[in-house]
């Protein structure tokens, strides 16, 4: 198994991107996605500057995979995908079926995303005909949907990556829920979601944790932990585990992930959880969820058994 890293979801600033993915050039990190996946009005990062962050990356080593929209509204947000399909190094993740359908025009491999809806093996292996070499599962289906894929007659021929670590996608709309928190129309929205690296805490009436609204996307309020599970994943044969980020310290989790797969015999599941004890990284935090992993309420967060 090896460590990924999601696109950054938020609109930060050139600078914090840069420095951010400089941290990740010389980290242990396998594979990164860049891109603008949630909103075109962002646009503090032109697709010459992720171009040159991918070239950066991968004269560092790293896998890079070119990330496109999750929800494509107008004709300039297509010409930037073909743009992207058609950069000429790199493959692409697709997180529409827009995507999938000019990057199988353009012969070029693609990921899918975990935006795109995929709930059976049969759409999986259709995909895998038009081109698609990875997917990743969408984060409110379970470890037994999994399972049922991989177990099926025969071996799935393309690889498996599970979001692991960060807040869940869970909507996108052609509203911008950011800006009509601050009464503005979407068309003029003066980028305000910049004012939140996190996106903006949703609350029940109760003063509850819900949800976070990230622009047009909303994800979940608490980030899901499936760190505990990585041994079992590992058995499974999922891989890649996913880290979307929200914060520097993000690069230094998977950098530690990555480091222990690394030197750790992933046959040796007792020895792998415990150096994951050892540096702290299984969780009791019920702040967190990993309640779909579970087939349960997405926040719901089930403890490791041997700590519950």
């Amino acid at each position: 198994m090896k460590i990924s890293l999601a696109p950054i979801s938020y609109c930060w600033s050139k600078v914090d991107v840069e420095q951010f993915y400089q941290q990740v050039a010389n980290s242990n990190i396998d594979t990164v996605y860049l891109g603008e996946t949630v909103c075109s009005r962002r646009r503090e990062l032109k697709f010459a500057d992720y171009l040159a962050l991918a070239h950066m990356l991968k004269d560092h080593g790293k896998k890079v995979v070119l990330s496109t929209m999750a929800l494509v509204e107008a004709q300039s947000e297509l010409n930037e995908l073909k743009r992207a399909i058609n950069n000429g190094d790199f493959s692409i993740e697709a997180n529409d079926m827009a995507g999938v359908y000019y990057a199988h025009q353009a012969s070029v491999p693609f990921v899918c995303g975990p935006t795109i809806n995929n709930y059976n093996r049969a759409s999986l292996d259709l995909l895998h005909q038009k081109g698609m070499y990875r997917f990743v599962m969408p984060c409110e289906l379970s470890q037994s949907w999994l399972q049922a894929v991989i177990d099926s007659d025969t071996k799935p021929q393309y690889e498996i990556e599970v979001l692991g670590h960060g807040y869940l996608p869970l909507a996108h709309s052609a509203r911008c829920f950011t800006a009509k928190h601050y009464q503005l129309p979407k068309d003029k929205c003066q980028t305000i979601c910049q004012r939140h690296s996190k996106g903006l805490l949703a609350q029940t009436q109760e003063s509850q944790p819900l949800l976070r609204l990230n622009g047009i996307q909303t994800q979940s309020a608490a980030q899901v932990d499936l760190i505990s599970q990585i041994p079992q994943m590992i058995q499974m044969g999922i891989d890649y585990w996913r880290i979307s980020p929200n914060k520097l310290a993000d690069v230094a989790l998977g950098n530690t992930l990555a480091t222990l797969l690394n030197h750790v015999q992933l046959s040796d599941n007792a020895t792998l959880q415990d150096e994951l004890r050892q540096y702290e990284l299984v969780k009791t935090n019920a702040h967190n969820c990993n309640g779909y992993w579970f087939g349960l309420p997405g926040m719901k967060f089930t403890a490791p058994p041997a700590l519950a």
